[in-house]
């Protein structure tokens, strides 16, 4: 049996008339004088193009690693932050009568973060 080669236009054709019109690979190919496996390939190309399966480019491979790394840094960013925040808050409750409420209390370091009144009950 001889190998035919199809242009991407030809094939790009075939697989858009079974995108669009809903009729069977099997008939399809038939039509188009294809062996439905052939046909069933190429549908199956595009399916994973479209929704993305498709292996990653070279380039589209980088930038994922990027994202990751620069994700990773972001997270560790938001964390000192978070603690900063934290102690920022104790810093400026850290007299005789809050420093110890903080410590056994860390509901009011809560509220002094959320930003309910001010850091000492008594006070509201």
């Amino acid at each position: 049996m001889v190998r035919r080669n199809f242009d991407r236009e030809f094939r790009e054709g075939a697989v858009r008339i079974v995108r669009e019109t809903g009729r069977p690979i099997a008939q399809v190919a038939r039509d188009l004088g294809l062996h439905e496996g052939t046909l069933g390939r190429w549908v199956n190309l595009d399916r994973r193009a479209r929704d993305g399966e498709g292996p990653l480019s070279e380039s589209e491979r980088d930038e994922l690693n990027w994202l990751r790394k620069e994700n990773a840094e972001l997270r560790m960013e938001r964390d000192v932050l978070k603690r900063s925040v934290v102690l920022w808050v104790l810093s400026r409750t850290r007299d005789n009568t809050h420093y110890v409420e903080c410590r056994i209390m860390p509901s009011v370091v809560l509220d002094c973060l959320r930003g309910k009144g001010s850091a000492h009950p008594a006070s509201a």
